[in-house]
């Protein structure tokens, strides 16, 4: 008998071993990119939106989503044909997961202790506006004590706001020679209005940035390539300048497809336009000008903007 109990207690103690092994090399294996990713899609409600907000491929996601099945060692997602929710053990796990990325937050902020005071100078054209809201949220919540300074601008200008030292960063269109890191590139397209065609009219009319801008070049070298006349009828310095054109049915104009408002039209080959090229959008920096604060939105913007399904190759 008591050697029974001897071998029945090693059992037990074998088996508490194994448990407490597996339990540890889960935990260690449940990255904070798994827990990002089990919220965003709790969030979202299908993986395509989810690895949108992630800023990754869809096929990365789910690579990751099987990755954190296979460590939670049973099935996390309910999948149904229009959206994912989260099984009962998917549910518990993401509780941990916005209480752990909460926590590392509150640690990523404290980390920043010295730079409490900080300002980060910005600059952005408006064609790129709306790329900030998802990365300067993101930033505040990471580094809710650093100032993000704003300054939007056509490119021509912010390159030598760079220069002078008068701010820190830029994302900006990116011309042949300009110092500037490449995030993604973007195809041009012509846009006009839904509800005029002013494409078909002769000459074409044109709303076009003031000179000194990449796009601008691109458009009047395409358009010298052919034989399509045309006559500029408007300029303005701001992309709100010429939407209020276009919007109006007076002209067309060009954008980097990612600046197109959903109410404009993306025209398309087939009346007679030239095709246009890409335009690389790029970060430039302030080389005189580095903190940890600096590199903290640099890296985000990197990460954010520069992320490989927002390319335009990726499409």
């Amino acid at each position: 008998m008591l050697i029974g109990h001897a071998t029945s207690h090693k059992r037990i103690d074998l088996n508490i071993h194994f448990n407490l092994t597996y339990a540890l090399t889960m935990v260690e294996h449940l990255s904070l990119d798994l827990l990002r990713l089990l919220v965003a899609v709790a969030d979202a409600g299908t993986f395509s939106r989810a690895a949108t907000a992630l800023g990754r491929t869809q096929s990365a996601v789910s690579m990751q989503v099987r990755r954190l099945e296979d460590i939670a060692g049973r099935p996390l997602f309910i999948r149904e044909p229009r959206r994912v929710r989260l099984t009962p053990a998917g549910e518990s796990l993401a509780g941990y997961a916005r209480r752990i990325l909460a926590l590392e937050r509150e640690a990523r902020a404290d980390l920043v202790e010295d730079q409490l005071s900080a300002v980060v100078r910005l600059g952005v054209p408006d064609d790129y506006a709306h790329l900030l809201p998802d990365l300067l949220q993101r930033f505040a919540e990471r580094y809710p004590k650093i100032i993000v300074d704003l300054t939007c601008g056509e490119s021509a200008r912010l390159f030598p706001a760079i220069d002078a030292g008068e701010i820190d960063l830029a994302i900006v269109t990116r011309g042949t020679g300009q110092d500037a890191e490449v995030l993604r590139r973007e195809p041009l397209v012509w846009i006009g209005p839904r509800t005029a065609y002013p494409e078909r009219r002769e000459p074409l009319p044109l709303a076009l940035y003031q000179p000194g801008c990449v796009a601008r070049d691109h458009v009047l070298r395409a358009l010298a390539k052919g034989d399509r006349t045309c006559r500029l009828a408007y300029e303005s310095p701001s992309m709100t300048g010429l939407l209020a054109v276009v919007r109006a049915g007076l002209a067309v104009a060009i954008l980097a497809r990612t600046s197109v408002p959903p109410d404009l039209r993306i025209i398309t080959a087939d009346v007679g336009l030239p095709s246009l090229p890409t335009v690389e959008i790029g970060l430039a920096r302030n080389r005189a000008a580095t903190s940890p604060a600096i590199e903290a939105l640099a890296t985000l913007i990197v990460d954010t903007i520069g992320a490989p399904m927002l390319d335009a190759a990726a499409d």
